[in-house]
């Protein structure tokens, strides 16, 4: 766990328990802060002595408490500010609302001595940070991934001298941060996500801008070109640095190599190998090294994860596109060849009433299969450009696609929506599909060994 001297006497109230904010309370705890902790959720509450002492905690609301002579009050991402009473109550002490990237960002000076990459985008953060990680490993530089992967940053040891920090960073939680000076920062992309949180998609982008406006004038910075409200961000990043220090990449000097990395197929993740590179070159890592290591990527479970083969058939998990915006890359990936070759199962609950992001993509699709609350309507949109099945249910969806497959083709689960009408999470749904189509698959395994 980070503990650091610069909490020890103050004063600080803990919002949300879930994994960020048990972690918070126990380095604020160790730290030799004074901190007062709440949750909705008993369950939530009652874990707070399986993570630090908790007759050490004062156990309080923080809207109702009060907050006089506090040093802030550490809120969970997932509080909506705009909405949420704890901001008017925290406004009214004069006392700051912050997350644990900022705890992380006021404990760095007793670290040993290291850097941090900080990576944003609507798209493609998992990806590119687990990457990034990857690269400077195989490259024996210690690295470890947290913010919005992976487990709390603060809730592990420190990294000995000379090593490197790679946080996944939301939105939500450059809201909550002040002063993060990342040696590199990077954003992939920006599409109209969580507009529920922004007062319009202008302000949603501005909350990315501002990873580049903590950062110092000598850090480094790395943009995607496949917007302009990131080229744009971009380019105001280069008029204020120095030459060399921000770099705005597409790819297309990598795209012939692309083709050794298995799990990094289509030009979405052309993009994201780029920024990826781009980030460890500023880091000093050699071309040799990363070219090499590109190879060896492994991807992420439940995006664009090859989770079978079976009869010249791919089977692809991608529940992690949980908005038309991310699956339009999946479905982007795999052009005919000569003929259509993608069997779409797509739908859930969905985060809009249109697919426009995807249409261009849609020659790519052999058949699509509908599940889910979006079913009828995404249905509705794609029948005049495809054949169309209303599968309703994940299970008759793989039976309906792995029958209508040949040789050469994918059966893709990339759902553009969220996993709540049927699923617990986005996990819970990849699992599922994985588990079925294994499912289905093992009998023709048994009858290949006979």
């Amino acid at each position: 766990m980070i503990v650091s001297p610069v909490f020890a006497g103050k004063r600080y109230a803990v919002l949300g328990l879930a994994r960020s904010g048990l972690t918070a309370v126990a380095t604020l705890v160790e730290s030799g802060a004074h901190v007062m902790a709440w949750d909705s959720r008993d369950e939530a509450r009652q874990q707070l002595c399986e993570w630090t002492d908790c007759g050490k905690v004062e156990l309080a609301d923080p809207v109702t408490a009060d907050l006089s002579g506090y040093d802030g009050v550490v809120v969970s991402p997932g509080i909506p500010l705009n909405r949420h009473p704890i901001a008017e109550a925290a406004a009214r002490a004069a006392v700051p609302v912050i997350g644990d990237i900022e705890l992380f960002a006021l404990a760095r000076a007793d670290l040993p001595a290291h850097r941090v990459v900080g990576i944003t985008g609507t798209n493609g953060k998992s990806t590119t940070t687990s990457l990034v990680q990857h690269l400077l490993e195989c490259a024996e530089v210690p690295s470890r991934v947290g913010g919005n992967i992976g487990v709390p940053v603060l809730g592990t040891d420190p990294l000995p001298a000379g090593g490197v920090y790679v946080l996944e960073l939301s939105s939500y939680q450059i809201d909550l941060t002040r002063s993060l000076d990342c040696e590199v920062a990077a954003l992939l992309n920006i599409t109209p996500d969580h507009l529920d949180r922004y007062d319009g998609f202008e302000a949603y982008a501005a909350s990315k801008a501002r990873l580049f406006e903590m950062q110092t004038r000598g850090r480094s910075a790395v943009f995607g070109m496949g917007d302009k409200e990131t080229r744009a961000i971009g380019h105001i990043e280069a008029a204020r640095r120095a030459p060399g220090l921000v770099r705005l990449v597409d790819g297309a000097d990598l795209a012939g190599i692309q083709k050794e990395w298995p799990s990094l197929q289509g030009p979405h993740n052309l993009q994201n190998a780029a920024v990826a590179v781009a980030i460890v070159e500023a880091l000093g890592v050699r071309k040799a090294a990363w070219r090499k290591a590109l190879r060896t990527f492994s991807g992420l479970p439940h995006r664009m994860e090859r989770v079978a083969e079976a009869n010249g058939v791919t089977y692809i998990n991608d529940s992690k596109a949980t908005n038309p915006a991310s699956t339009a890359p999946a479905i982007a990936a795999f052009p005919p060849d000569p003929e259509p070759r993608i069997h779409w199962i797509l739908g859930g609950l969905p985060k809009g009433d249109n697919l426009d992001e995807c249409a261009p993509h849609f020659g790519n699709i052999a058949a699509a299969y509908t599940i889910g609350d979006a079913g009828p309507r995404f249905a509705e949109i794609l029948a005049p450009h495809m054949p169309v099945h209303n599968s309703e249910m994940m299970a008759e969806a793989i039976r309906e696609a792995m029958a209508a497959a040949g040789p050469g083709d994918v059966v893709m689960l990339s759902p553009a929506c969220a996993s709540f009408d049927q699923f617990r999470d986005y996990e819970a749904r990849g699992q599922a599909f994985r588990q079925i189509v294994e499912a289905l698959l093992a009998p023709d395994e048994e009858e290949a060994r006979r």
